[in-house]
C-alpha cells in the first residue's frame, strides 16, 4: 500500500518554509498580514512559521515586522565564497576595479534574469544601485547581453519567456532587436549598455567561457556621464574576463601550462595566477 505524503511531510513542509521567505525578496520589512497577503498561506500557519524562523535565526523580529536574519546572511556568504567562479574572479574584479576606477560587478544567468554574485566599487559602490544577490531582465543589462550572446542555451530561454520587459525607454524590447544586438556582441566579445537597465547609467561587459558556452559575465558600470564606452575600457575587461576563465579550478585550459607562476597585468599591478591556467605572455597588458 502506497502511503500519500501529507502537509505534513518534510517537502510541504519545505515548500511552505521556501514560501515564506520568497515573500521577503525585496527591500523592507514585512508584517504578518503582508506574509499572508504574498504567500497565501492561512495565518495561524503563517504566523507559526514566521516565528520558527525567527528561533532558527532564519528571520528577525524587531515588534510586529519581520525581516531576513543573520542565518541566511551566513549562508548566503558561505555559498558565494565557495563557488569557484567567484573565487577565480575575486582577485581580478579588484584589480580591474583598480586600474578603471568604477564599479565591477560578476553575474550569472538565472532564468532569464542576471543575478549579481560580486560588486566591487569602494566609495563609487553606492552611485550604481546594484547589490549582490540582485537580479535584473538579462536582455536590458551589459552582463546579460554579454552572457546572452556566447549562451546559446540562455538565448532560447530569455527568447522562450515571452515579451522583453521594458525597463526604461531605451530597452530592447522585441527578440528581432535582440538578435542584431547579440550578433555585435558575438563578433566583438564585448557587450555595450546605455540607461537600458537605469536611466542615467551604462555598463561595458565580457562573457566569461567560450562562445556558445558562456558561464558568466564581468561589467565596468557607472553614471553615463563619468563613463566612457570605448576600446580604453574594453581591452583590460577582455583580460579580466580571460584571465577568470582560465583561473577556475578544474576549468579548461587553452595553452601549454608554465613551470613559473603566470602572471595578469591590467595596469600597474601584476596579480599572481596559477601555473596550470595559462603563459604570463598571453595575458599581460601594458
Amino acid at each position: 500500500m502506497t502511503i500519500q505524503p501529507d502537509a505534513a511531510t518534510p517537502s510541504a513542509v519545505l515548500d511552505r518554509v521556501s514560501l515564506v521567505l520568497d515573500a521577503f525578496e525585496g527591500p523592507g520589512r514585512l508584517t504578518l498580514a503582508q506574509v499572508v497577503r504574498r504567500t497565501g498561506l492561512p495565518r495561524s500557519s503563517a504566523h507559526r512559521m514566521l516565528e520558527r524562523l525567527v528561533h532558527l535565526r532564519w528571520l528577525r523580529r524587531q515588534g510586529r515586522d519581520y525581516e531576513l536574519g543573520m542565518r541566511l546572511v551566513e549562508l548566503g556568504s558561505l555559498a558565494v565564497h565557495q563557488d569557484r567562479l567567484h573565487r577565480a574572479a575575486l582577485p581580478f574584479l579588484h584589480e580591474l576595479h583598480r586600474v578603471t576606477g568604477h564599479v565591477v560587478h560578476l553575474a550569472i544567468m538565472d532564468g532569464a534574469d542576471v543575478v549579481y554574485l560580486e560588486k566591487i566599487g569602494g566609495r563609487m559602490a553606492a552611485a550604481v544601485p546594484t547589490r549582490v544577490g540582485g537580479r535584473h531582465p538579462a536582455h536590458c543589462t551589459g552582463v546579460g547581453k554579454a552572457i546572452l550572446g556566447f549562451s546559446d542555451a540562455d538565448l532560447r530561454t530569455v527568447l522562450a519567456s515571452g515579451q522583453l520587459a521594458r525597463k526604461t525607454r531605451y530597452t530592447i524590447s522585441t527578440g528581432d532587436q535582440l538578435r542584431t544586438e547579440l550578433s555585435k556582441v558575438r563578433a566583438h566579445g564585448i557587450a555595450y549598455e546605455r540607461e537600458e537597465s537605469i536611466p542615467g547609467f551604462g555598463c561595458i561587459a565580457a562573457p566569461i567561457g567560450d562562445l556558445g558556452e558562456a558561464v558568466a559575465a564581468v561589467s565596468i558600470c557607472g553614471p553615463l556621464s563619468q563613463l566612457k564606452l570605448d576600446a580604453q575600457l574594453a581591452a583590460p575587461l577582455r583580460m579580466a574576463a580571460l584571465g577568470i576563465w582560465r583561473n577556475i579550478e578544474g576549468g579548461p585550459v587553452r595553452v601549454q601550462p608554465t613551470l613559473q607562476q603566470a602572471r595578469i597585468r591590467l595596469g600597474g599591478a601584476v596579480i599572481q595566477h596559477h601555473p596550470a591556467s595559462t603563459s604570463a605572455a598571453d595575458l599581460q597588458y601594458a
